[in-house]
This record gives structure tokens, sequence and C-alpha cells, in this order.
């Protein structure tokens, strides 16, 4: 106690900082070691490093240090296994997409090679462009007349990589004529199996198909309204060019000559061919069969040329040729039903894509772009068969037209009340909190009675 006290106040000897013996025992293997150092590997050497130590003294393997070009040294094969898989299969993917495109593109110029020279034939105007005709005259049959196109013009432009369209007009009896081939998705493997499998199991979805749509607009003796002019003077000349031509006009009617397989989904799908009555003709194979508003219509329009051409066309290939002059959605107003004379072919195309594999359906097509002049001269019924038809029109013409006044008579009662009831609340505005009591009161009251009356009125 002496020695503390006097060490406080004299500033006596310190007391040793030294730890006692066997304190710090467990520290003393690490206190005699060395500092360890880091181990460093030779740029220019392959060989595997060594080990090193970290900061924490933990054991590691050092990376090499190379120059940042030199990835096979500090990287290995294991490091890619993701990008092995991932790569070839892009790469297999835009392999299939370029081919479905190129074979689809050869389709549609094998189509237009096989019929390019008929719409020339008919048509003054063919395609898209001045040259095409020209160029189709001449017997060319050339990628670049039918197929991408150049500055010259195209006869076939494609849409998408599915769907080809051309276009043709200035023709006797007929306004234009729109084609469209329609391919399958061969650029797209993953969604032609999808619409394929679904096609198995839901009827709603149509098996994937590959088909030409021919769509021709018949004047009807319209001449003067549907082809444009832009000064008096090409309005007079009109006037004068149409004046020696005869009357393009025909009677109304929907007639048709369809492949069986597909008469259920045209009479759920369209609404001119659910007007027709369906029956087998002698004359037509046993896989096609006549839709029609009359047997007089279906007599004068089913001619031996005619059925020679569908059968030559086949089972496989053809598929319907439609006569209409009603919409193909159900009209739900009246002027939706208006008559819009049109004449409709559907072939399926083959799996080659050389022309000569069309040589079974041009027969028909050339027939189909000829037909108009045949309605022109021959669908003129007699005033029996005309009425039959005009009675069908005129029925549902009256549907539609209590439809409308359903409709008119519904929103002229959604009016009166809504009238009514901005009267009410602008009365009731006016009215103090005991007057509005009151005004509810008798309203609730008269709507007990009018409920009381009906259940009296039902029992």
């Amino acid at each position: 106690m002496g020695d503390f006290i006097k060490g406080l106040l004299f500033g006596g000897s310190k007391p040793s900082t030294s730890p006692a013996p066997g304190a710090e025992d467990d520290f003393d293997d690490f206190a005699s070691a060395s500092s360890p150092s880091p181990i460093y590997s030779d740029p220019s050497s392959s060989a595997p490093t060594g080990l090193a130590f970290d900061d924490h003294s933990t054991l590691r393997t050092a990376v090499p240090y190379t120059k940042w070009y030199r990835v096979w040294e500090r990287s290995s094969p294991s490091d890619f296994q993701a990008e092995a898989f991932i790569i070839p299969f892009i790469a297999l993917l835009a392999a299939v997409h370029v081919w479905g495109r190129r074979k689809n593109q050869r389709k549609a110029h094998a189509w237009a090679t096989a019929h390019g020279p008929a719409l020339a034939r008919e048509f003054a105007s063919v395609g898209y462009g001045k040259s095409v005709k020209q160029q189709l005259g001449r017997g060319s049959t050339s990628e670049r007349v039918p197929g991408a196109g150049d500055e010259q013009g195209v006869l076939l432009k494609e849409q998408t990589a599915q769907e080809y369209t051309t276009y043709a007009s200035g023709r006797q009896n007929v306004a234009l004529a729109e084609v469209t081939v329609k391919l399958l998705k061969r650029y797209n493997p993953m969604s032609l199996a999808m619409e394929t499998a679904l096609s198995f199991f839901f009827e709603s979805f149509r098996p994937p198909r590959e088909g030409v749509e021919i769509t021709m607009q018949a004047f009807d003796g319209k001449e003067k309204d549907l082809v444009p002019v832009k000064r008096k003077a090409e309005l007079d000349a009109k006037e004068s060019r149409f004046k020696g031509l005869p009357n393009s006009a025909y009677d109304n009617f929907v007639w048709a000559v369809v492949h069986k397989e597909q008469m259920k989904r045209l009479r759920d799908e369209r609404y001119d061919v659910s007007l027709t009555a369906t029956k087998d003709h002698k004359s037509l194979p046993v896989w096609a069969s006549v839709m029609s508003e009359s047997a007089e219509v279906t007599e004068a329009l089913l001619t031996r040329e005619l059925v020679d051409a569908v059968q030559k066309a086949g089972e496989e290939m053809f598929e319907y040729l439609i006569i209409t002059d009603q919409p193909i959605d159900k009209p739900l107003k009246l002027n939706e039903a208006a008559p819009r004379k049109r004449l409709i072919l559907s072939l399926r195309l083959p799996s080659s894509t050389r022309p000569s594999a069309y040589s079974p359906t041009l027969p028909l097509f050339e027939y189909f772009l000829r037909l108009p002049d045949l309605l022109v001269s021959t669908a003129h019924f007699r005033p029996e068969v005309t009425r039959k038809i005009r009675t069908t029109r005129e029925e549902e013409s009256k549907k539609l037209k209590r439809a409308g006044e359903g409709e008119k008579a519904e929103e002229r009662r959604l009016e009166a009340e809504k009238k009514k009831k901005g009267m009410r609340d602008t009365r009731l505005k006016g009215l103090s909190a005991e007057e509005q009591r009151k005004f509810l009161e008798k309203e609730r009251e008269k709507g007990q009675k009018k409920q009381e009356k009906k259940m009296s009125r039902k029992a």
C-alpha cells in the first residue's frame, strides 16, 4: 500500500507492462512466424500458377495476369457450357426462318408464273406497275416480275411472309379482281405446330392450309359510278364510250359449287351461303355439291365446261366457287344488306414449287375469269324465279327493319326516362327538406301500388 501511494505522489517506478507468464501462450506460434509474401506468375508462362495467401492469410489460387485479348489463357471450355447450347439453337432458328421465307417466295413465284399470262390476257392492268403486263405479254417468267419486285413493277406483292396479293382491272363486265395467296408459316415452325395442334382439339381452329382466293367485283350496270374521272372532258368521253357497250347487269342470286368438306364451315361463316339450299347434281363428282336458291339458276350456270374444269381440278385442290350479291357477314342494319355482286374462287395450292404443278387448276381459273360474260348473257331468269329470290331478300329486310324499329323505340324510351328523371331532380332541388320527404313518400307509395297491380295481374 505504501509503495502504491509513493508511486502516485512522487512518480515512482512504473509497473511492468509485460504480460504475466502464460497469459498469451496461444499466440506464440504466430508471433514467431514470418509474414507471407504473394506469389506472382510469369505472364508469358502457360504453366499453372501456384498458391498464394490473401490479406487474411487464406489460401487461394492466384489469377494469372495476361493481355486483355488472350482469353484462352484465363478461361476454359467449361466456362461456355450455356453458350454451347444457346448459339446453335439461335443459328438453327435463323436458318429455318430464312429457308421458310424463301420457300414461300418460290411457291408464290410459281403461282404467278403459271397464272400471270391468263391475267394479262383478260385484264388491261395487272399487278403493281405499268410494265408488268408488257413483260407478261412477252412471255417473261423472270423472277423479278412475280417475285419481290423492282422499279418496273411486280405482279405479286408480299404483304407478310405468308401472304401475297395482286390486283387486276380494265375488263368488260368486271370492275376489279383481287388475288390473295396464303401460305404456311414455314418461317415460324413453333407457331405452325401450335396452330396444327389446336386444330386437332378445337373445331373453331382451322388447320393450316395453303390456298389462293380470287375475288372479282362485277360492274352490274354501274360503270359510270365505279370508273373514276378527274375532268369533265374525261367524264364526257367515258359516257360516250359506255353508250355503245351492252348492259352489264344481271339478276340477283346466290349460287355456289362447293367441296362437301367445306359446306358446314361456309354455312357457319358466310351469311350469303346460308340463304341457299344444298343439292347434289348428277353432273358433278361425288365430293362436290351445288348450293343454290333455285334449280333454274343451277341449270343455267352449271355448264359442261365448268363441270370438266372442276373434275380436272380434283378433290385435293378445289374448295368452292361462289356467285353472290349478299354480304359475307350477317347485316345488322338495313343499308348493309344492299346487293353487291361478286364472284369468288378458292383453290388449294400444290406442294410442288414448279409452275407445271398448277396445270390441273389452270382451266378452272381461266373459266372463272370469263364467267362474268356468261352471267351478263344468261343470268336473266323467269319472273317466278326472281320473285322467289326477291321474297327471300324482302323477308331478311323486314327482320332488319323490325330490329331497327325496336332499337329506335328503345332509344326513345330511354330518352323519355332520362328527360323525366331530369325534370324530377329539378323539382326536388326547389323543395324544402320537409316537402322533399313528402314527395319521396308519395313516389314510394305509387311504386308499391304499381307492383301490387302487376302481382294481381300475374295471379
